[in-house]
């Protein structure tokens, strides 16, 4: 094991030992194109020469590990972020290490200091809600720390996320050009910062189209298919009659309002039209397919690997990283249509 060269590995990739050099360098690998850093990579795993990428690590002061925390793994939406954050992360020979918190801030704290006493590299975090700001910043302050999705306003921890405001208008725009004048939206879950911009971007797309605007909440914790007939069925059973066009926080929200809506002998769009929020793997293979706000998980995740790792090379700086946010993007399918009456 110990006797494999970088020049036997650099053969083995098919590369020249300087880009090889480059590509297993945790310093300079952002040099190196990330096909050609996964392939040397694979030929040094492949050959043994991992041994040797440890010695380099510990040389450094670094465990080579990076811990990522999501609120939920069951929620199809981190499937791609997290396929994001892994595939950068192991372009540069970092291995990541997932953990769930089921949204509890308790159970994020226990994970924070676990992560900590084993000297991870850094943290990436897409489970922040606002009660966790106090504790993020003291992760903060210890180990380079990135926010995914969720932003902590005021926290002044780097940030990869999404413009949640402009999908929510978005949502309430594209429903008011079919001709919905009657609008409700399904809130996730609060003191998230992305259902709160979802919900004031719809709002304010709703009021400036003179739409009224039924905000529908219920008590759930995570934004999951049950919370999603939980509200919907809380719209339903509200007298008078129903909005026509509704927004739904995130796609599992939104699927559990289709199945709700199912059970109550209505259907979608011909009864009421559904706007999700994500585009999550096969909600275009859904009945109806869903209309939905694309957020591009895989490339937020790319970026926060690469954020954090900036920070943890020492070559990102504060006024260039502290902020990245993507846009939107309105994906329609056929969970949307006009209304009855037009």
């Amino acid at each position: 094991m110990g006797s494999v060269t970088l020049r036997e590995v650099a053969d083995a990739a098919g590369v020249d030992v300087s880009t090889a050099s480059r590509a297993l360098s945790a310093d300079k690998s952002s040099l190196v194109s990330t096909a050609t850093r996964i392939r040397v990579l694979e030929a040094a795993e492949r050959l043994g020469y991992r041994a040797n990428l440890q010695a380099s690590a510990l040389r450094r002061g670094r465990t080579g590990v990076v811990g990522v925390i999501v609120a939920d793994l069951s929620n199809p939406f981190i499937g791609p972020v997290l396929r994001g954050i892994a595939n950068a992360l192991g372009a540069r020979g970092v291995l990541p290490i997932m953990t769930e918190t089921r949204d509890s801030s308790d159970e994020l704290t226990q994970i924070c200091d676990k992560l900590l006493s084993q000297r991870v590299d850094g943290i990436i975090t897409t489970a922040g809600r606002y009660r966790d700001r106090a504790l993020l910043r003291r992760v903060a302050d210890e180990v380079p720390t990135v926010l995914a999705v969720r932003e902590l306003p005021g926290s002044g921890i780097p940030v990869i996320s999404h413009d949640d405001r402009a999908g929510g208008g978005l949502a309430a725009r594209h429903l008011i050009s079919q001709g919905h004048s009657d609008l409700a939206q399904l809130i996730g879950p609060g003191d998230v910062w992305s259902f709160e911009a979802r919900a004031k971007g719809f709002r304010e797309a709703a009021d400036a189209a003179g739409a009224p605007c039924l905000d529908v909440q219920a008590s759930v914790r995570l934004p999951t298919v049950e919370a999603g007939r939980q509200l919907a069925e809380a719209l339903l059973d509200r007298p008078g009659p129903k909005p026509t066009g509704v927004f739904a926080h995130n796609d599992s929200i939104a699927i559990g309002a289709i199945s709700a809506l199912r059970e109550r002998g209505l259907e979608c769009p011909a009864d009421i039209s559904v706007v999700g929020y994500n585009d999550v793997p096969l909600t275009d293979q859904l009945r109806p397919p869903l209309t939905t706000i694309r957020l591009p998980g895989y490339e937020l995740g790319r970026l926060a690997a690469e954020l954090v790792s900036s920070r943890i090379d020492g070559t990102g700086t504060e006024a260039t990283t502290e902020r990245v946010v993507l846009e939107p993007e309105l994906i329609v399918r056929d969970s949307t249509s006009p209304p009855k009456s037009i």
